[in-house]
C-alpha cells in the first residue's frame, strides 16, 4: 500500500492491524498497488468505540463498500455499513459492535467503458459482511461519491492512476480515512481474470 501521492504510508501498525491515520481533510487514504479489474477482495476491520468508525474500502477508488458503526439501527441507508455509498442499501444489518473484527468478502465485476471512458455497460457488486450477504449482484455505474479519491483531495499521483483505469478498466484497493481510527487487517484481493498487475507511474 502506498499513500494518494504514491509515497510510502504514515498510518500506524499496532498488533499487525493497519490503524487509520486522520489528516484533518479525511483524505489520508491507502491506495494499493495491486491493480485489477475483476476480482475477489477480503478485508477485515474493527471499528473504535471512541468515533462513529466512519471509513470504506473505495474498489478502485470510485465504489466505497461503507464502514460505519451502524449496530443496532432499524433503518438502514447508503452510508450505513455493508452500503454501497451512494447506490444501495445493506439489505440486513450485519454490522457488529466496536472493538470486534469484522469481515467483507466482496465479488466484484468491473463497468465496461468505451474508448471514450464512458460506461456502456454496469458492474456488480455482491458483498458478504460478517458471513450474511449485504449486496446482491447490485448495479453500478457511474461514480456518486463527490469525495471518492480522484475528486477530492486527487494528487498527480492519483490523476495518472485515473488516466489509465479509463483505458483498461483497471484499479486500485483504496481503504478510506474518515477522521476514525479504524483498524484493518488481512487484506486481499484475488483477480478473477489475467488483467491484474503492479502499478508504476513509470
Amino acid at each position: 500500500m502506498l499513500s494518494m501521492a504514491g509515497r510510502p504510508i504514515n498510518w500506524k501498525i499496532d498488533s499487525g492491524a493497519l490503524v487509520s491515520r486522520a489528516n484533518g481533510k479525511r483524505s489520508n487514504h491507502l491506495v494499493s498497488k495491486l491493480h485489477f479489474r475483476d476480482a475477489l477482495i477480503h478485508v477485515e476491520f474493527m471499528l473504535p468505540s471512541t468515533t462513529s468508525g466512519n471509513s470504506g474500502i473505495y474498489i478502485h477508488g470510485l465504489y466505497e463498500l461503507q464502514i460505519l458503526n451502524s449496530a443496532g439501527k432499524q433503518t438502514l441507508s447508503d452510508a450505513d455499513a455493508g452500503a454501497i455509498y451512494g447506490f444501495a442499501p445493506p439489505l440486513v444489518n450485519a454490522c457488529l459492535e466496536p472493538e470486534r473484527w469484522q469481515v467483507y468478502d466482496i465479488e466484484y465485476r468491473s463497468p465496461i467503458c468505451d474508448a471514450q471512458g464512458t460506461i456502456v455497460k454496469a458492474g456488480s457488486i455482491t458483498a458478504k459482511l460478517n458471513g450474511q450477504i449485504v449486496q446482491q449482484n447490485a448495479k453500478i455505474g457511474e461514480p456518486r461519491s463527490r469525495y471518492h479519491p480522484y475528486r477530492y483531495g486527487n494528487t498527480p499521483y492519483l490523476d495518472g492512476i485515473a488516466t489509465r483505469m479509463k483505458a483498461t478498466m483497471t484499479g486500485p484497493l483504496v481503504l478510506q480515512d474518515h477522521d476514525s481510527p479504524v483498524r484493518f487487517r488481512n487484506v486481499w484481493v484475488l483477480p478473477l481474470d489475467e488483467q491484474a498487475y503492479l502499478y508504476s507511474p513509470d
